[in-house]
């Protein structure tokens, strides 16, 4: 098939090519064959989806939803509705195309359920709400196509389960619709292509091979890189000159909490007075929007950013990428790295800055695998249970149906393909009436039964405070940041967490948007603060800011520190330090576990190089020290990084003791006891309450505290586990506090594989590779002053450098672990 005369005169005004693939997906599309396109930044892939959407369009005489194009982020839906519309209104097709997003003004919502536009790009928590609606039959009933962007980031994960819910639910509405989508890094691509697949039947993939590999460089500084910490303070000077070089800059950092501190530093350092912008989450959707124009109209040179913007973000004019800090992830990196340079036959410039030693083997084990083509990402899972009850609920607010019927729905979601019947029925029965323990309570009678069988919501109230908590993403409790003028004049600027805003006293300064701002007051839960200057600002954190190593990454860097000859791609200072571990001690092996032992400030300090990621290793450190406390070895204390565990001791640990600690079977009464005793449970079940509906954070314009949702769902918990204790959200809770909190699976993989294959090695001193996990300079979450964190960590950098020489001292003296 090809394109009309009007398609290719303006694929020839562009001065582009009509691919093959795109052709490949032209094709496919116009013939209804669903399809996964896998394909590198640059590459067009947007345009390949969309391209037989416009097509089928071009001379569409009457208005109805055609087309939805699903989004993991707000951002990218803004960024695609602004190229989308070029082709259009460069061909003068009657095409409209609109946003439906949580930023989408209410009339808005409601003129496009009277008079939905031919394409509607959204997220899934808002196509999820239309759906609950009772005209939801007439809006997409004529639905011909769903184009979902990125979809690697939606599988894998609850927001995935929850969309393939929504497919699974479309599909009812208008069976047969096409789909197609679309993703640059996707390490299993046939289990993507079965997730995306109607009833589990995989679509056809398409991949496109990349034409060129990104250019790569890894920052080789002249000031001094710390042992630890994730500030990279010491680059800012080399990221600073960097943008200089460069005509538009994105600068990815892995926390919110690191961005606003490198916001002000490289502000510090801003001699040219160059245009830099700062984007993440947490600042308004003014502030958002504000940025994106003036990043797309060419205004900035920079943009300090987190993941906010990782993903499909076109903007021609970005040349460069710098990524501050450890990518933790192949295909991460990867996705940042490719928002530069957006042209396929081009490569993507980018500059990795490593915040500490251990980052820098971490960088450069991606580099490594992104020249072989290597890909990491999330493993799908079963759907996640919690969703289910919000999804029951959701189909019946739109139309009574029977349980059989939703039943039928869930099964055709790729992730529920295996939910038993007798699993349905305990989360049906809860969403009925909230199960044998909680059925006396009006709160939860949520459906009533009609005489045709069909169910329906037992009132407006039940529909109401389900929609307005719809979606997977459970927030810490939040509270606006209100910039005040005068009086009590002033703007909405972004949110804080609840717990941060708590911390703050009357006259304290904190670093917020990009500017520094003296806290007054808490009102109508809004910060109330004003601009000015002072010492020691305190660092808004968020709660899940930390980005887990992967375990495709820790084997590269397992990889790396045994080939000695690779090596020389390394920084000089990260060069000596790995040579002087050698000389020291022993470089960790990928066949064993390496654990030191040595004596530091008055104990024993044994440190277990896992390289297993901070989850599995806090839960390992757990473990290990209450088995200890048993042994009478009278453990002190942990410290943890993603790549190892540091424990530290009254007594020390000998050879015997580690056949008895580093065992498989400390996953059992250990873990069951610590997790029974452990408040982890219940904060994992507040998340799974919140999401089924057990309790809501939003009713009407009300917003519950956190204080107050833990409060209900501690005392449901506690009522649960004495008078119904298999009960399934129970269960949940379980599964997900071993996945999430724990990395149970990971940890459990490496014990098994490494029983009986330790090496143990006493030093007299606390070895090179030892010092970042000893020292645990990680400020992953700052809660005290921004400044005085500097300083401290200046400390532990000048006592990190101070442990060095001693070790340089017994090298000269004749040392060997022998």
């Amino acid at each position: 098939m090809s394109l009309t005369p009007e398609f290719e005169q303006w694929f020839s005004q562009q001065g582009w090519t009509f691919r093959s693939y795109q052709s490949e997906i032209f094709d496919k599309a116009l013939l209804q064959q669903s399809v996964l396109l896998i394909a590198p930044t640059g590459a067009g892939k947007t345009l390949s989806g969309f391209l037989p959407v416009l097509h089928q369009l071009r001379n569409v005489d009457s208005e109805y939803l055609h087309t939805l194009y699903i989004s993991p982020l707000k951002a990218l839906t803004q960024d695609i509705h602004r190229n989308l519309l070029r082709p259009i209104e460069e061909m003068d097709l009657p095409i409209k195309v609109e946003t439906r997003t949580g930023d989408t003004p209410s009339h808005k919502r409601q003129r496009q359920r009277k008079k939905p536009p031919h394409i509607l790009l959204t997220t899934p928590e808002s196509l999820m709400l239309m759906l609950s609606y009772a005209d939801a039959p007439q809006i997409f009933g004529k639905l011909k196509t769903v184009i979902i962007d990125e979809v690697h980031s939606l599988t894998g994960n609850k927001r995935g389960d929850f969309t393939a819910l929504a497919l699974a639910r479309l599909e009812t509405l208008a069976p047969g619709f096409l789909r197609i989508g679309l993703s640059a890094t996707v390490a299993e691509p046939a289990l993507i292509a079965s997730w995306l697949g109607p009833t589990g039947d995989p679509v056809d993939i398409v991949k496109v091979e990349e034409q060129q590999r990104p250019d790569i460089q890894l920052l080789e500084s002249e000031q001094r890189m710390p042992f630890g910490g994730f500030m990279a303070k010491y680059a800012v000077g080399d990221i600073y000159k960097a943008i200089c070089d460069a005509q538009t800059t994105l600068v990815f950092v892995n926390t919110r909490a690191q961005a606003e501190l490198l916001f002000q530093l490289l502000w510090s350092e801003n001699s040219q007075a160059l245009p830099i912008a700062l984007y993440h989450g947490s600042l308004s959707k003014e502030q958002r929007r504000k940025t994106e124009v003036m990043m797309a109209s060419g205004m900035l040179r920079a943009i300090v950013t987190t993941s906010a913007l990782e993903l499909g973000i076109d903007w021609g004019n970005v040349d460069r990428v710098i990524q501050v800090g450890a990518p933790k992830g192949v295909s991460r990196l990867l996705q940042r790295i490719g928002r530069a340079n957006h042209r396929f036959e081009e490569p993507s410039k980018a500059l990795l800055v490593p915040a500490n030693r251990f980052e820098a083997l971490e960088c450069q084990a991606a580099m490594t695998a992104i020249e072989k083509g290597e890909r990491d990402g999330d493993m799908l899972h079963t759907g996640a249970l919690d969703i289910l009850p919000q999804f029951i609920l959701n189909c019946l607010c739109s139309q009574p149906a029977t349980r059989e019927e939703i039943y039928q729905q869930v099964l055709n979601a790729f992730p529920y393909q295996s939910v038993s019947d007798d699993e349905f029925n305990q989360l049906w029965q809860f969403t009925v009436d909230g199960g044998y323990a909680l059925q006396a309570y009006e709160r939860y009678q949520r459906l009533v039964e009609l005489d045709d069988g069909t169910y329906k919501p037992a009132n407006q109230r039940v529909i109401q405070r389900h929609r307005q908590n719809i979606g997977t993403i459970v927030e810490a409790g939040k509270l606006k940041v209100k910039r005040i003028r005068r009086g009590n004049q002033g703007k909405i600027i972004g949110e804080v967490e609840e717990y941060f805003a708590q911390q703050l006293t009357p006259g304290d300064t904190f670093l917020f948007a990009g500017e520094m701002l003296k806290f007054e007051a808490i009102r109508d839960m809004q910060v109330h603060a004003k601009p000015a200057k002072g010492k020691d600002p305190k660092i808004p954190s968020y709660v899940g800011g930390q980005l887990p190593l992967s375990t495709h990454l820790a084997d590269g860097v397992r990889a790396l520190l045994n080939t000695p000859k690779a090596w020389r791609t390394l920084p000089k200072q990260v060069r000596e330090w790995l040579d002087l571990q050698r000389a020291f001690s022993v470089i960790p092996s990928p066949q064993t576990v390496l654990i030191e032992q040595f004596p530091y400030r008055q104990a024993f300090s044994t440190l277990y190089y896992t390289f297993e990621g901070r989850k599995a290793n806090q839960t390992l450190g757990m473990l290990l020290t209450r088995r200890m406390e048993k042994m009478g070895l009278k453990p002190l204390s942990f410290s943890v990084t993603d790549y190892g565990l540091s424990i530290s001791a009254l007594n020390a640990v000998e050879s015997s003791h580690i056949e008895r600690l580093f065992q498989p079977d400390v996953l059992g009464d250990e873990l069951e006891d610590w997790m029974l005793n452990a408040p982890m449970l219940k904060r994992s079940f507040r998340q799974v309450a919140i999401v089924s509906g057990l309790t809501e954070q939003r009713y009407h314009s009300t917003h519950k505290t956190m204080k107050q949702v833990t409060f209900s769902t501690d005392l449901i918990y506690d009522t649960l586990r004495e008078y119904e204790p298999d009960h399934i959200l129970l269960k949940v809770a379980r599964d997900d506090a071993e996945r999430e909190l724990l990395d149970l699976r990971r940890l459990a993989d490496m014990l098994i594989r490494f029983v009986g294959k330790t090496e143990f090695v006493n030093l007299p001193r606390v070895s090179p590779m030892a010092i970042p996990i000893v020292l645990d300079v990680r400020s992953e979450q700052i809660k005290g002053a921004g400044e005085q964190a500097l300083l401290d960590q200046a400390a532990l950098y000048a006592e990190a450098e101070s442990m060095l020489d001693e070790v340089r001292a017994l090298l000269a003296s004749g040392h060997n672990t022998q």
